[in-house]
């Protein structure tokens, strides 16, 4: 196993599945099972997750909401995703527990670094939900900050998309595909892989990042114990 203890960001919009809003119960189990599967092979996770399948505070704004509220709406849908996987994950035989950024017992325990910590070693999957717990600030800033907290070996982030692209394979398909890149030449080509505050947090603390597709049956497996797939960032 290359990595023994990994922070997966998992987008909102990768559990929608093609309904491209709410929880697609196909991709719940899938995801689910993916992450029960890593954790019998002893690595610790901790799983943020995001919550623009239900609500987005930013796109929010332009519906006439207050920016604050709208992201503290966006807080509450990550909790919503965490509760869904949290409850697959344990019917599935393993062992999770939720941290919130906010405190809302009895729904989740207060996140306190050493706790999750503790957690971690005992194989309990941890989903750590609600952001950071402040308003401006992304689920992708989140993940970094609890994977240099929690002294991660890497940030993977699972998406729709199995790496990062030049430009919009979508769009261009003379768009290349990159199997590592440095931080600074994703800076410099501006490739979009997570927000500004976030990358700059990774290289800043030397946290190496997988970009991947979480939608492919046994990825994250194969992530995890160093075989090549998707995009590594790092110095």
């Amino acid at each position: 196993m290359r990595y023994s203890r990994i922070l997966l960001k998992i987008s909102g919009e990768s559990l929608a599945g093609k309904e491209n809003f709410g929880i697609n119960e196909d991709v719940l189990e899938e995801y689910s099972g993916q992450i029960v599967d890593v954790a019998r092979q002893g690595c610790e996770i901790a799983v943020v997750t995001g919550g623009g399948n239900i609500f987005r505070g930013l796109s929010g704004t332009k519906s006439g909401f207050d920016r604050v509220k709208g992201d503290q709406m966006g807080m509450l849908a990550t909790v919503i995703n965490s509760l869904a996987i949290e409850n697959t994950i344990i019917r599935m035989g393993g062992k999770a527990k939720i941290f919130t950024s906010i405190r809302m017992e009895p729904v989740g325990e207060l996140y306190n670094r050493d706790r999750v910590s503790e957690e971690l070693k005992k194989g309990t999957i941890c989903l750590i939900a609600g952001g950071t717990g402040n308003p401006f600030f992304t689920t992708d800033t989140a993940s970094a900050l609890r994977a240099v907290e929690l002294g991660a070996d890497v940030l993977l982030k699972g998406t729709r998309v199995d790496g990062v692209y030049s430009a919009d394979p979508e769009k261009d398909p003379g768009a290349k595909r990159f199997e590592t890149i440095s931080f600074d030449e994703v800076i410099n080509q501006r490739l979009k892989v997570m927000d500004s505050t976030a990358f700059t947090m990774c290289r800043d603390n030397k946290m190496p990042i997988v970009v991947f597709d979480m939608n492919t049956p046994g990825n994250l497996m194969k992530v995890v114990n160093g075989i090549r797939t998707g995009t590594l960032i790092s110095d």
